[in-house]
């Protein structure tokens, strides 16, 4: 009895380890970003993503394990020829992710394998319909045509090739040194263009400078005349109504009695200094035709002045 209760023990427990071993046998966690590829009796069963997931197991097991993440892979140097004819040393990096899982395993033996291939052939291939120049000018370009040119061969590998660029272009020696000299002319003839422009530039704003300068001086020359002639009529204006007005102060003065007395006296004075004059500079001698000299000069100023009244009046 104890012997059958011994087996039924170690049978219970055989089981409850079975059932064990089956359980974690057959629940899968897959990691996120990641697809199982499952076979069954060595056929394609189905496609685990990421989760729990259930097999059979004995009869199901995981062929791959296929990663969606985005993938870089560095794309080896290489030579390659222009159109041109200029070799040149390529080198660039590949980035791609698995877009199915059950392609990338079936449909080629090692996908990142044959990725890498043809982004190298692609990319001698592009750089063959191009010459050196463009291959520094249109990067950009080159890099999008590859991608192009993978995707359509990648497409039934179930990878897409996201992106590709190219790290370093390396044209000979011989080339180098061309380029080199090319761009110590250029920047020769730049540097050359730029200082005549800035001479030329120069030159023209001397000139207008100095054609601003005689114009203001012409304008300054002018405007100082104006003011001149402005003040010389103001001046000559102001002396003539001085005048006017001294000469109407005089004959207001002189047509009164007093008046008359002083011009007489005034002539009188006058013509005394006047012969006084004429005696000093020449040897003739004047006699008075009269008996008193000044008082003859006086009535004959006097009866001038008379006459002159008289004709005014009438």
């Amino acid at each position: 009895m104890n012997i059958i209760l011994d087996y039924v023990l170690t049978f219970q427990f055989a089981f409850f380890v079975f059932i064990i071993v089956v359980l974690k046998s057959s629940i899968k966690f897959v990691p996120q970003n990641r697809a199982w590829i499952v076979e069954r009796f060595g056929k394609y069963q189905s496609t685990k993503e990421a989760g729990l997931n259930f097999i059979f197991p004995f009869i199901d097991k995981i062929a791959a394990d296929r990663s969606l993440k985005e993938q870089a892979y560095d794309i080896p140097s290489q030579a390659a020829i222009t159109k041109d004819n200029i070799s040149l040393t390529v080198d660039g990096v590949l980035y791609f992710r698995v877009l199915d899982p059950y392609k990338a395993t079936y449909g080629v033996e090692d996908y990142t394998f044959a990725v890498t291939q043809l982004a190298q052939t692609t990319m001698r291939s592009e750089l063959g319909k191009i010459e050196l120049d463009k291959t520094f000018e249109d990067r950009d370009a080159l890099n999008a045509q590859i991608v192009s040119a993978i995707n359509s061969a990648a497409e039934t590998w179930g990878v897409a090739v996201l992106r590709y660029e190219i790290k370093d272009i390396v044209p000979p020696a011989s080339i180098m040194d061309a380029m080199e000299s090319q761009m110590r002319a250029e920047r020769e003839r730049r540097a050359k263009i730029l200082e005549s422009e800035g001479e030329r530039q120069a030159a023209i704003n001397i000139a207008e400078g100095e054609k601003q300068s005689r114009v203001l001086a012409a304008e300054a020359e002018r405007t100082e005349q104006v003011f001149a002639a402005q003040g010389e009529a103001e001046a000559i204006k102001a002396v003539a109504d001085a005048q006017a007005q001294a000469l109407k102060v005089v004959g207001d003065a002189a047509a009164t009695d007093e008046g008359q007395k002083a011009v007489q006296l005034d002539l009188a004075t006058k013509a005394i200094e006047a012969k006084r004059a004429i005696a000093k500079e020449s040897s003739v001698v004047l006699l008075p035709d009269g008996s008193t000299e000044a008082s003859a000069l006086v009535a004959q100023a006097t009866s001038i002045i008379n006459a002159l009244n008289a004709g005014g009046k009438a």
